[in-house]
């Protein structure tokens, strides 16, 4: 990944959703898109697409204290790069991507419109390595608005 390539690049204070309440990942995807579209970010289908992709592929990740999901969808919908964050107040059930069966109370999730295929994996990686360190996503989850959780992003370089 180059040095520039980093989370704190894409992640946008217009997508940050500190603290919600969203019931079910419908929901959530809706609010996204919804400010996603009026910003000019997406097209018109990346509501579908984010949900038939989710669908069959899902992303919720069981960590050891929480849950987290990162969807996704395919490149052409996305006009402007971007990766959504969303801290929930009281989880949002995904499916797990290690078993469809199961379910995931996810307590964050990011949503990852990125439009350069090598991005995806590369975001998928620096994500990874934020879930996996317990500290800084306790900091991010416990953020009470988006300057607080854009500042621990940038703060611990990611």
């Amino acid at each position: 990944m180059e040095k520039n390539e980093k989370l704190i690049s894409y992640v946008k204070a217009p997508l940050i959703f500190v603290q919600e309440s969203f019931s079910t990942s419908r929901e959530l995807f809706e609010q996204v898109y919804e400010r996603a579209l009026d910003m000019g970010w997406v097209r018109k289908d990346f509501l579908e697409r984010i949900e038939q992709r989710e669908e069959m592929f899902p992303t919720g990740i069981q960590l050891e204290r929480f849950g987290a999901a990162i969807p996704h969808t395919d490149a052409e919908c996305i006009l402007t790069e971007f990766v959504a964050v969303i801290t929930n107040k009281k989880p949002v059930s995904f499916n797990s991507m290690e078993d469809k069966r199961k379910r995931v109370n996810t307590d964050i999730v990011f949503i990852l419109g990125l439009n350069q295929p090598h991005a995806q994996l590369e975001m998928l990686q620096s994500l990874m390595s934020l879930l996996q360190n317990e500290i800084i996503l306790e900091e991010v989850l416990t953020a009470s608005n988006a300057e607080q959780l854009l500042y621990t992003i940038k703060k611990n370089d990611l």
